[in-house]
């Protein structure tokens, strides 16, 4: 590991976007700056007094724990695109290998920022945090964790046989925000904003939000944790990327779409796969979603561009999208503003189970939702084409069709130009006001520790 200090400079002081009250050995930058490269081997505490600035890609091994206090700000330095015969760096990142934790309980008051290192930050200008454990995945063999580049510095592997500890345990994430995250060493090769590769349920997830991510908000590949009191806010691909066997629990979540950028893959709310063919590999991927509100695009125009930027081609794609043989349970929860609601996609596999026959039969689940579309509020595809609706099992699932996506919902201003988190709530005459990620009796939890 290198660590280097320095005197914080009093102009950088007035440009720090983390506003925070404070925490335990002071407020951020009041005990001048620090900056970690390589890998830690050791346990390690970082104060709340300085800002700390990660050089590179910066791993925790060898079962370290890192130790963060709340109010504490960590920059991930910016990256340095690639030439003809240079991966290039995806510069500043936290990876917490298999074995190794995080412990960064931050606070309402004082959460723990993760952001850019660059005086006019942007999405994507570092890599982000990734948590790697060993609770099992769908993977036959262990496999690398993808948006690395060039020659890790320590083990990235996880999945296979021998990674199959359910409960394992990589720390505890609370009021943690990870800003500007998801640096692209090349087309679809980044971490998300918070990448989670076979994480364990003896992990602690709660209150996180991740913002303007480049690439996905969250992605999850495996993993048995639950997690609870998330907010994707912005990415420029899904807001909840989740595959490869995850089987947890997701509860009280808010997800928006950014009306300025879409993904040339197309932007969605949650995409889930049990792999990347469909194929039947246990164990399945069937996370359980509970209180979610997906937030689209304010017009049907809106959420059809094909030229969406930065790369000309964005589009967005569905509130939800089910496919390559994913099972799922979605309950109690909020979809709107997209041309397309819960998308059943049949195309992989060829042959067998799918997505949509699995519903059918029962095996994944959908109760008590309230979902808008500018078309089809419920419908099956095949890969974004031969779209035809259907009528969910049951009674308790809503679907509308309007020009306006919160005519029946009725949050209280969910497109409104300034953001606040009253916009997400139901209003008084909603009939949502007992789902989504601010139901009745729980409308206060992402106050004052999150931006929009």
């Amino acid at each position: 590991m290198v660590w280097t200090s320095c005197k914080k400079e009093s102009r950088n002081a007035t440009l720090d976007r983390a506003v925070v009250a404070g925490g335990p050995s002071g407020a951020a930058g009041t005990c001048g700056d620090s900056t970690i490269s390589g890998v830690i081997t050791s346990h390690i505490a970082l104060k709340s007094c300085k800002v700390y600035k990660l050089d590179g890609l910066v791993y925790v091994a060898n079962n370290a724990v890192m130790t963060i206090e709340p109010g504490t700000v960590i920059k991930g330095i910016k990256g340095v695109p690639g030439g003809p015969f240079d991966p290039g760096t995806p510069g500043g990142g936290l990876i917490i290998t298999r074995g190794a934790r995080l412990l960064a309980q931050g606070t309402a008051a004082d959460p723990i920022i993760f952001t850019s290192g660059d005086m006019v930050p942007k999405s994507g200008d570092w890599a982000g945090v990734a948590i790697i454990g060993r609770a099992p995945t769908n993977h036959l063999s262990a496999v690398s964790l993808p948006g690395i580049g060039g020659v890790p510095m320590a083990d990235i592997s996880y999945g296979g046989p021998s990674n199959n500890v359910p409960n394992d345990s990589s720390g505890i994430l609370r009021f943690v925000r990870i800003e500007y995250a998801g640096y692209e060493l090349s087309p679809d090769n980044s971490l998300s904003g918070l990448t989670l590769a076979g994480v364990g349920n003896g992990t602690t997830l709660d209150f996180i939000e991740v913002y303007k991510s480049r690439t996905d908000g969250f992605g999850i590949s495996g993993g048995t944790f639950n997690a609870s009191h998330l907010l994707a806010i912005d990415p420029q691909d899904d807001m909840f990327d989740i595959s490869d066997g995850y089987t947890g629990t997701i509860t009280y979540t808010l997800g928006i779409a950014d009306l300025s950028r879409a993904d040339r893959s197309q932007s969605n709310g949650f995409e889930c796969d049990n792999n990347a063919n469909g194929y039947a590999a246990a164990p399945n991927t069937h996370p359980v979603i509970n209180y979610a509100t997906i937030v689209g695009l304010p017009t049907a125009a809106a959420a059809s561009i094909t030229n969406g930027m930065p790369s000309g081609t964005g589009k967005y794609g569905r509130a939800a999208h089910m496919r390559r043989n994913a099972e799922f349970s979605v309950s109690n929860s909020i979809f709107l503003g997209f041309n397309y609601g819960v998308s059943l996609d049949y195309q992989r596999p060829t042959s067998g189970d799918n997505t949509k026959t699995k519903y059918d039969n029962g095996v994944s689940t959908l109760t008590n939702n309230y979902v808008h579309a500018y078309i089809y509020p419920y419908l099956t595809e095949l890969n974004f084409t031969s779209f035809v609706p259907f009528t969910p099992l049951g009674t308790t699932n809503k679907s509308y069709v309007n020009a306006d996506p919160n005519l029946n919902v009725k949050l209280g201003a969910p497109f409104a130009t300034t953001r606040v988190i009253r916009n997400y709530i139901p209003s008084a005459l909603s009939p949502t006001r007992s789902v989504g990620a601010f139901p009745t009796g729980n409308t206060t939890w992402a106050d004052n520790w999150t931006i929009l």
